[in-house]
């Protein structure tokens, strides 16, 4: 099966391990297509520094009144049961994920069809796939990318619709979850990406060369 067939959840966190996670946004994502999206704030666990609060703009009382993100463990495991997670530069949502459920419930590996898996990942990354698509880009940070090829009106766009008024911006969660699903979903329109396999997806999603070849060998690592 080609990957655009798979749903593939688009994931961004606000926050840090000190603080927890403060804020989600999910876009599940099927080929182009954008079938549903959820986001919320989450009541902070650990000091918000003040640093980071200036970057993403929550602080411990805009999030006060709002249950832990712990308690949506449900949520994240039925994701990961119905497709990969994705998410650009994935390794800081997978170390913020883990830093609440190291595991979720046995769940397909959607590297290895017919395998299962306990692990949150292997994820998708946009932000090491379009390097390697695109060698001759001068960055891969989200919104630089978002710009480079034109998708700004369009997630201006989906942000009206989607996310609250005031975190439709970059370092707000749906707001960025959205750019990273435009990316991917822009990649399953191109022929020569649109026709591989999700494991295919996967291996370029790593840098790793023992976990690529390993995906790519279809063993476990």
């Amino acid at each position: 099966m080609a990957w655009p067939q798979q749903i593939i959840h688009f994931v961004d966190f606000e926050g840090s391990v000190a603080s927890g996670i403060l804020e989600y946004g999910v876009v599940a994502l099927r080929g182009t297509d954008i079938l549903e999206t959820h986001t919320r704030l989450c009541r902070a666990t650990g000091r918000v520094r003040a640093e980071d609060a200036a970057v993403h703009g929550l602080d411990t009382d805009a999030v006060a009144a709002h249950a832990p993100f712990g308690e949506d463990f449900e949520k994240f495991a039925r994701w990961r049961e119905a497709g990969p997670l994705a998410a650009h530069f994935a390794n800081a949502e997978n170390t913020l994920i883990k830093s609440v459920w190291p595991y979720p419930r046995t769940s397909p590996d959607f590297a290895r069809p017919g395998a299962v898996a306990t692990d949150w990942g292997p994820w998708v990354d946009t932000g090491r796939i379009y390097p390697q698509l695109y060698p001759s880009l001068a960055t891969a940070k989200l919104g630089d990318l978002v710009a480079a090829f034109a998708l700004q009106p369009r997630l201006d766009a989906l942000a009206a619709v989607h996310c609250p008024p005031d975190r439709r911006h970059y370092h707000a969660a749906l707001y960025d979850a959205l750019a990273g699903a435009l990316l991917l979903a822009r990649l399953a329109e191109e022929p020569a990406v649109a026709g591989q396999s999700c494991g295919w997806l996967l291996a370029v999603s790593t840098l790793d060369p023992d976990k690529r070849d390993a995906l790519r060998q279809d063993n476990l690592f």
